[in-house]
């Protein structure tokens, strides 16, 4: 995956690093699989299509933003889109829904528990895009599962993959 540093919560909250920021994870810091330019473009595309519905559905949409799991564990998702604004500049309470992007290097080892976090922490919809695949998954109580279709029955939503994947 990268290296790892070990550093304090106060001292991790409190630093900026070089190039894509880095999780958290029991006083590991670990960093993150840089995105390529599919990655980039499908993050793009996301962004674009849920803030373009977020100006009537009334949610809000962030990426790569620090959320505190636990009190020792922080993951960065690639897009969060919260149903209200978050308080906290680190959000505490979950996310709507967590999308992670696979990168080239992503590997199952390191996804699937990320996965698992985000579903403890109580992430209604966990969405991953495989751009090299064409690919959508939701990630749930029974798994890892391909989809024609990513949806948020909440706010009558669905992206499809044309609209991610397809470029301009």
């Amino acid at each position: 995956m990268g290296t790892k540093t070990l550093m304090s919560v106060d001292e991790y909250l409190h630093t900026t690093f070089d190039g894509a920021d880095r999780e958290y994870l029991d006083g590991e810091v670990v960093e993150r699989n840089m995105g390529n330019r599919s990655h980039s473009w499908i993050q793009k595309n996301f962004i674009f299509r849920l803030e373009l519905l977020a100006q009537k559905c009334g949610y809000y949409v962030y990426p790569e933003m620090r959320h505190r799991v636990t009190a020792s564990r922080f993951r960065i998702p690639d897009i969060a889109v919260f149903e209200h604004r978050p308080p906290e500049e680190v959000p505490i309470l979950a996310p709507l829904v967590a999308i992670e992007i696979l990168s080239p290097d992503d590997r199952a080892s390191y996804m699937i528990p990320k996965l698992e976090e985000h579903q403890r922490w109580g992430v209604k919809h966990i969405w991953v895009a495989d751009p090299e695949e064409r690919k959508f998954f939701t990630y749930g109580a029974t798994g890892l599962h391909d989809v024609a279709e990513l949806s948020l029955p909440e706010y009558g939503i669905t992206l499809t993959k044309e609209q991610i994947f397809d470029a301009a």
